[in-house]
């Protein structure tokens, strides 16, 4: 029983490490300027901004790897989602992806908005603290990913809440393969009303708004 899955929903580690060492060239020019005044304030003020933009990438790829650190980013407002009248608006994080706030019964996760997987997708972590009832099929599902073919579980989401969206009985596959990483795939956008991006913004609209519950 393969399923299809997007090769973001395994995520590539070789893209973060030259990044960091992106950083470290920084620091240290940041100093040596500091040696030089004949480079003058502008220079360093450049520098600076450099490591910003630097930082801000690095964390718009980890957020992808750490679940907490996503929660953190949620604070500081990198991306976004709100409801305008029946519509849910998400904002495009810094990664390049749409990543949706959601709530499993009392449990919150950032869930990656992702069309190109066919069935949601959840750790198996997220799936133990939202209390659900994980089974083995009696054929084995397999899953090809980005790094190869890996084995899931499932279980079905009673409610899952996303905005004034709200899916009930929500088919999902669980495998610690996905790490801290949810996924949102086409059995859940499939049930949308409609959906489209305009811009650096993903639009939700529902056929039957419900009251938000914060999420």
């Amino acid at each position: 029983m393969p399923i299809e899955t997007s090769p973001s929903m395994i995520p590539d580690l070789g893209a973060i490490p030259p990044l960091y060492l992106g950083i470290g060239v920084l620091f240290v020019a940041v100093l040596i300027a500091r040696r030089i005044p004949v480079l003058g304030t502008a220079l360093r003020l450049g520098l600076w901004a450099a490591m910003a933009i630097m930082l801000v990438s690095v964390l718009g790829q980890r957020e992808r790897l750490d679940p907490y650190l996503g929660r953190f980013l949620d604070k500081l407002n990198l991306d976004q989602q709100e409801v305008v009248g029946d519509e849910v608006r998400i904002r495009m994080s810094p990664d390049g992806h749409f990543w949706a706030r959601v709530k499993i019964g009392a449990v919150e996760r950032r869930m990656l908005v992702d069309s190109g997987a066919t069935v949601t997708a959840m750790s198996t972590d997220t799936a133990r603290e939202a209390g659900l009832k994980v089974r083995d099929e009696i054929f084995p599902v397999l899953i090809r990913t980005a790094n190869g073919t890996i084995t899931a579980q499932t279980s079905t989401v009673p409610e899952l809440h996303l905005g004034d969206i709200v899916a009930r009985d929500l088919s999902v596959i669980v495998s610690p393969a996905f790490g801290g990483i949810d996924v949102l795939g086409m059995n859940f956008l499939s049930r949308l009303k409609s959906w489209r991006v305009e811009g650096r913004t993903l639009i939700l609209v529902p056929h039957h708004p419900q009251p938000s519950t914060g999420a």
